[in-house]
């Protein structure tokens, strides 16, 4: 080890890596070479967490792991890998979440340093605030493709992750995705939830069924209506998810759930084929305001597609993964999947669900097939198999000479944080070409500032929270704004003019709160809330200001900056008025400003998030002749699809950076498919102006 022979490292930092106690979050791409290259350095005393299992598809970059280890523990599979380097080091590891409260900041105090190579923003977030509360320094990195990041995350010297905002999520209105698609993701997006409606758990928000209250239907819902159609049109606009069962011994129709019907029909692929690419389809048709400006689609139907019956070459054309089935194909396969998927739901005991997963055969094949042929319906250009996967399971190509550079600048920056060398902690960024200045890793000029506004690691944390009091219920308020929003834990909240408790975390204290609307607890415009969370040691004030939301209206939104509430009739006044802003960091040493994080959500949205394993950065180029290095901000999201009723909402799309597809970018440590995704590829970057800052996470 390099640590026990005299002269490759400096006496004094022999020593400390000796006795330093390191603790490495995360064991996928990154953190696989990270652990490895911290053995190999001499460092002994080592921890590592990760709830992740291998699969067949990281064995290509994460080379700790072999096929004989898929289905294990990537963190106890990478400790007893690098034990092989070096039998003397006492590596421990942990299968779990690193957000559990078995790792408070007690657990993070005892290390020197953390290294972070994490897949998720929620999880960054955690630990972001546990290094910041035990004062322990934080080294975060990060790949996307050719780039990677990695940077130094240090109380009161440098900004927190949390300090700069992050790129909103991008996100579907229900009726978008329920009745006018006109991406692939839209499909995409739909398959999955008829995923979830036939064999997962079922969200009551991810009805796939058409959505009568979509408000360019409402005309047209009263015309059905007076087609005699209403009890159809009700339980649309309820979103019961429900299916017509012939009349009971009474004459009257019995109303079932989806998964019920489909469970009733045997799963016949003909009879669920039918009920969702030509009779929905149809009622769908009967929304004639829908398709004044836009054209109308197709119903297909399984006898006129499969006069002859399932083929048995469907098991081959599954297996054709970048081939673009054609919708006679897409049938073959969604029987196939179908007869897979309900043999394995069937075996289920009690209320367990199946869970899709991008690596599992029918529930890819199956999500596959269904977006193909709802594309093929709405004319929307169909995408292969591959392609969907990528979409799907928002996957990233992950380099694996991008992760072994990225991990080896996080140990070298370990070396300095256990010197207290902070001058040579300054971010760094890889990158595919050399810069104007024939850069490969560009350095940044300056350790930014940590944002005064910053409502995690300023002095006295505190946002403003814009949101319609009358509307929205205090068990919404903690989970979509406090757990969800603000990332914390186990929250407790207290009015400050009169201390009572509004929400605790102990179990069922405040439970009977729970379905009140803030106006009904005192919660109105000026009302000061103290939010505590014990197990991130993590205070916040925050300010109410109402308003009266329409029915499409953002919900609440998270202002960081009480500026942010002002009127701005006056520009040029608004601008004199307005307090210094916050600094975000350009790597050409000039300062962008911004205003404080802020977050919002719109109602009933399909949010998209990744849900893969891999953590990553997006790096925006500046100019080379002007010899402006880049700009740079880190990325992490988990691909879900979350549609939020009148009680909360989503957040509002951003702006992609692609000017041909719309895609969402999720970064990644350990990563999905063995070749990168087509939909979710690396983005082609716009051009941005000198100093300018775009934030994506």
């Amino acid at each position: 080890m390099a640590a026990a022979i005299d002269g490759v490292l400096p006496a004094t930092l022999q020593e400390l890596v000796k006795k330093s106690k390191v603790l490495v979050v995360g064991a996928g791409g990154i953190g696989c070479e990270v652990l490895k290259n911290l053995v190999l350095s001499g460092f002994t005393e080592i921890e590592i967490i990760d709830l992740d299992t291998i699969d067949l598809s990281n064995l290509n970059r994460q080379f700790l792991f072999h096929r004989e280890h898929v289905g294990k523990s990537k963190a106890r599979v990478a400790r007893e890998s690098a034990l092989s380097f070096n039998p003397d080091a006492n590596i421990t590891a942990y299968h779990d979440s690193v957000t559990s409260t078995d790792y408070g900041v007690n657990f993070f105090k005892k290390f020197d340093v953390v290294l972070s190579a994490l897949d998720n923003r929620a999880a960054r977030n955690h630990v972001n605030r546990m290094c910041l509360n035990a004062d322990v320094p934080l080294i975060e990195s990060g790949t996307s493709g050719y780039n990677g990041q990695v940077e130094l995350i240090k109380r009161g010297l440098t900004q927190c992750y949390e300090c700069t905002p992050k790129e909103k999520q991008r996100s579907f209105p229900g009726c978008t995705i329920r009745n006018t698609p006109s991406e692939p993701i839209h499909c995409i997006v739909w398959a999955k939830h008829l995923f979830n409606q036939l064999f997962g758990e079922s969200v009551e928000d991810e009805d796939i069924s058409p959505d009568a209250a979509d408000p360019e239907a409402q005309e047209a819902a009263a015309e059905v209506k007076d087609a005699d159609a209403a009890g159809d049109a009700a339980d649309v606009n309820e979103n019961k998810k429900e299916t017509d069962s012939p009349p009971n011994a009474n004459g009257n129709v019995v109303r079932i759930n989806t998964r019920q019907w489909a469970k009733d029909c045997n799963y016949d692929a003909a009879k669920l084929f039918n009920k969702f690419f030509n009779e929905d389809i149809n009622y769908l048709l009967r929304m004639s305001n829908l398709w004044k400006s836009r054209k109308a689609p197709v119903p297909v139907q399984w006898d006129t597609l499969l006069p002859d019956g399932v083929s048995s070459d469907a098991q081959e054309l599954a297996r054709q993964h970048h081939k673009i089935w054609t919708v006679e194909e897409c049938a073959h396969v969604f029987a196939k999947a179908l007869k897979e998927l309900s043999a394995a739901f069937l075996k289920l005991e009690g209320n367990d669900t199946l869970v899709w997963d991008k690596d599992d055969q029918p529930a890819m094949d199956f999500v596959a097939a269904c977006a193909n042929v709802r594309s093929h319906i709405f004319e929307i250009e169909r995408k292969s198999r591959f392609e969907i996967k990528s979409m799907a399971g928002n996957i990233i190509p992950a380099i694996a000479t991008t992760n072994a550079i990225t991990a080896g600048i996080s140990v070298l920056r370990a070396f300095s944080v256990l010197q207290a060398k902070w001058e040579q902690c300054k971010a760094v960024y890889a990158r595919l070409r050399l810069n104007g200045r024939n850069q490969f890793l560009v350095p940044d000029a300056f350790f930014p500032e940590p944002n005064p506004n910053c409502y995690v690691c300023a002095s006295d944390p505190a946002i403003t929270l814009r949101i319609d009091t009358k509307r929205v219920q205090i068990k919404a308020f903690r989970d979509e704004v406090l757990i969800k929003t603000l990332n914390m834990v186990n929250p407790d909240v207290t009015l400050e003019s009169t201390g009572s408790i509004v929400i605790s975390s102990e179990e069922g204290e405040t439970e009977c709160n729970e379905q009140k609307l803030l106006s009904d607890m005192n919660i109105v415009d000026g009302v000061i809330l103290k939010c505590d969370d014990f197990f991130q040691s993590y205070e916040l004030s925050i300010i109410i200001a109402h308003f009266d939301a329409d029915r499409e209206d953002v919900l609440f939104e998270v202002i960081a900056d009480k500026n942010q509430l002002q009127p701005k009739e006056e520009p040029k006044e608004a601008e004199a008025e307005t307090e210094p802003s916050s600094r975000k960091r350009a790597a050409n040493g000039d300062d962008a400003t911004d205003d404080g994080p802020s977050t919002s959500k719109r109602s009933r949205p399909t949010e998209v998030e990744d849900d893969d394993d891999d953590d990553d950065c997006l790096v925006v180029e500046e100019d080379d002749d002007d010899d402006v290095e880049e700009v740079v901000t880190e990325a992490t999201d988990k691909l879900t699809e979350v549609s939020l009723q009148k009680t909360a909402a989503k957040r509002k799309p951003s702006k992609v950076l692609d000017d041909d597809e719309d895609i969402t970018e999720i970064l990644d440590s350990s990563d999905e498919e063995d070749a990168g995704p087509t939909k979710r590829k690396r983005t082609k970057l716009e051009e941005t102006k000198a100093g300018e800052v775009i934030s994506i996470d």
